[in-house]
């Protein structure tokens, strides 16, 4: 049951961040959408790894505890390696801003984005094969 549960936030994550690189060829017509397909790439990867750790509560209409909690899981692991917690903490605090507020997002902040975006992704994929999280990589 993690298994598919795992597989769906992971197969969800990756399609955002495929998105998210399409849309990087013209980031200047496309930056809100960029920036938040990699916000939304980010909080999927933290729902695959979270649930492939055994946590029950799963991100909703509010993130704001993810990062936390992910942190916790990881710590309970004895995982060393939770840098990826600070793109995800700093993604997170950008979501209502891209999505919703009145103010421009500018060009090189969208790029700044989608390329944390890319790193919270490359440590969430390697994350996931080191804390050999069942479903992780099963395509």
């Amino acid at each position: 049951m993690i298994a598919v549960q795992v597989q769906h936030y992971l197969g969800r994550a990756r399609d955002f961040l495929k998105g998210m690189d399409l849309l990087q060829e013209d980031i200047a017509e496309y930056r809100y959408s960029s920036a938040l397909l990699g916000i939304h790439g980010a909080i999927s990867y933290c729902d695959a790894l979270r649930a492939g750790l055994g946590s029950k509560r799963l991100s909703a209409g509010d993130h704001s505890r993810a990062a936390e909690d992910l942190k916790w899981l990881l710590d309970s692991r004895k995982f060393e390696q939770p840098q990826g917690v600070k793109h995800l903490k700093l993604l997170l605090s950008q979501k209502s801003r891209v999505s919703y507020a009145a103010e421009t997002v500018r060009r090189d902040e969208a790029e700044d984005l989608a390329k944390r975006a890319g790193r919270f992704a490359e440590w969430a994929e390697d994350a996931g094969r080191a804390l050999k999280i069942e479903g992780w990589g099963d395509e």
